[in-house]
């Protein structure tokens, strides 16, 4: 079987994953948030980009799953597991309250599809969502860690009050792994350390030997108290952090029009947190 990395924008083909070029986008965490992945979406094609990669945590909390389910589908190259879709297609595990509530009408909106064929091809996506990717030149996705790929979340602060836990992390990893799950953008270091994109002027770059775990922000529910929708363009020689502003509104008034889904959900993404 042949294995193909991509050199100066030739394209990936690895071990019979579809083929992706760079620059790739790195999405994750749309949680239902249509407008959010539409901008997103938007921007990436007007960059040229062609290859796109999620995450995970392609629903939950927000109010339209079904129409982001479908342009994952239609638009990326793959997508991840993350631990809002296992708990909509299995069950919510260590949730609160308002998001077990939510995974519950998520799960209401796949089923009560009208179409059998959209319905059936929305839990065949999910059920074959992967819990981790490599590609590219020693690259790793996961959604939450490489030691615990759909639902541990690596915090900021882990770096200086958890030495052990990033140690045990980076063990797993061989050069560069890309995450979301905290909704939070930035990069860990093997010193440990954490730098924010504001540290980086937006921009990693990639160095040769240097072990490094990214987190590429979320694009339906920020909590860095910066609202604006984030994802990350991945280059052979360095990754970018992008933000977005959205209609936010548009999504909060649509989110309180639902009994289901708490209120505190739309007020959240209006403040980032």
């Amino acid at each position: 079987m042949t294995l193909i990395i991509c050199i100066f924008n030739i394209p990936i083909n690895l071990f019979g994953e579809l083929r992706i070029t760079y620059p790739i986008a790195a999405i994750s965490d749309i949680h239902s948030n249509l407008e959010a992945m539409t901008t997103v979406l938007e921007d990436i094609k007007q960059r040229g980009i062609e290859s796109i990669i999620c995450l995970g945590d392609i629903i939950g909390y927000g109010p339209n799953p079904r129409e982001c389910l479908d342009l994952v589908i239609e638009k990326c190259s793959w997508a991840l597991m993350g631990n809002h879709d296992y708990a909509c297609l299995y069950e919510p595990t260590n949730f609160n309250v308002g998001a077990e509530a939510a995974s519950f009408w998520t799960r209401s909106q796949l089923e009560h599809e009208k179409d059998p064929k959209h319905r059936a091809r929305r839990w065949k996506f999910l059920a074959d969502l992967a819990i981790r990717k490599n590609f590219g030149n020693d690259l790793m996705a996961v959604h939450g860690s490489p030691r615990r790929p759909i639902n541990e979340y690596v915090f900021a602060e882990d770096a200086t009050t958890s030495p052990t836990k990033m140690q045990q992390i980076f063990e797993r990893v061989e050069h560069i792994c890309f995450v979301g799950h905290t909704h939070v953008q930035g990069v860990f270091t093997e010193d440990p350390d954490f730098y924010t994109p504001a540290e980086l002027k937006n921009v990693y770059e990639i160095k040769s030997g240097e072990k490094a775990v990214i987190n590429v922000g979320s694009v339906g529910q920020p909590r860095d108290r910066d609202p604006r929708s984030g994802y990350t363009i991945i280059h052979q020689d360095r990754v970018e952090f992008v933000r977005l502003e959205y209609d936010i509104d548009a999504v909060a008034e649509k989110i309180h029009a639902i009994p289901e889904l708490n209120d505190f959900f739309g007020q959240r993404i209006k403040e980032g947190r």
